[in-house]
């Protein structure tokens, strides 16, 4: 990972690891990865957007973030018993920070997904595949650490998440979800700017 100092022509990446490198939350999973030990492992959405927010708001780097996402995708095994073990395994690994670890295997969301939500999902086939149905812009986003620093995967680019906006990505979402994730993001970060589902 190169470490060359902030200035003008940062790139939305860098502005973004430079940003994620500040945060305790995130620092202490990136630390942990190895113990992850999960195929095609990201951790993603909302923390990594509120992280975002509470830098720019110059909130503390916890503000309001109430859980960790980390997404992987085993083909291999498709029970919802493996995943849950994971999910145990990892939650003791993060105990001490105190927040809510979702750990969720991407190839098996098409098992449970239309009764959860009404409708069929088609089965994902990576979780970077998964991670481009997330329910905004903002958020559909996740980070691997690799030898050479730490890959960004961010479908719809970082300029939304950067600029503070919140936009739906239309992909998979229906308004109320959208509507009510707004809501309680508002409620935390007034300062967000939020493209109306019509917008």
């Amino acid at each position: 990972m190169n470490h060359h100092s902030m200035k003008a022509g940062t790139s939305p990446d860098d502005q973004l690891r430079s940003i994620l490198a500040r945060s305790p939350i995130v620092a202490t999973v990136i630390d942990r990865w190895p113990r992850i030990g999960l195929p095609d492992c990201w951790l993603a959405a909302g923390c990594l957007a509120q992280t975002v927010w509470n830098d720019a708001f110059k909130l503390s780097p916890v503000h309001g973030i109430s859980d960790i996402d980390l997404v992987y995708f085993d083909g291999s095994d498709l029970s919802q018993e493996a995943e849950a073990a994971h999910a145990e395994r990892i939650r003791a690994l993060f105990a001490a920070l105190g927040l809510w670890v979702d750990v969720k295997n991407e190839a098996r969301v098409h098992l449970w997904y239309a009764e959860k939500f009404g409708s069929p999902q088609a089965p994902y086939v990576s979780t970077e595949d998964a991670m481009t149905t997330f329910p905004t812009t903002a958020t559909a986003i996740g980070v691997q650490p690799h030898a050479d620093g730490l890959h960004v995967f961010a479908p719809y680019g970082l300029s939304d998440l950067l600029g503070l906006i919140v936009r739906p990505n239309k992909k998979q979402i229906t308004r109320p979800i959208y509507e009510a994730k707004v809501k309680k993001w508002l409620a935390k970060w007034p300062g967000l700017r939020v493209i109306d589902w019509d917008g």
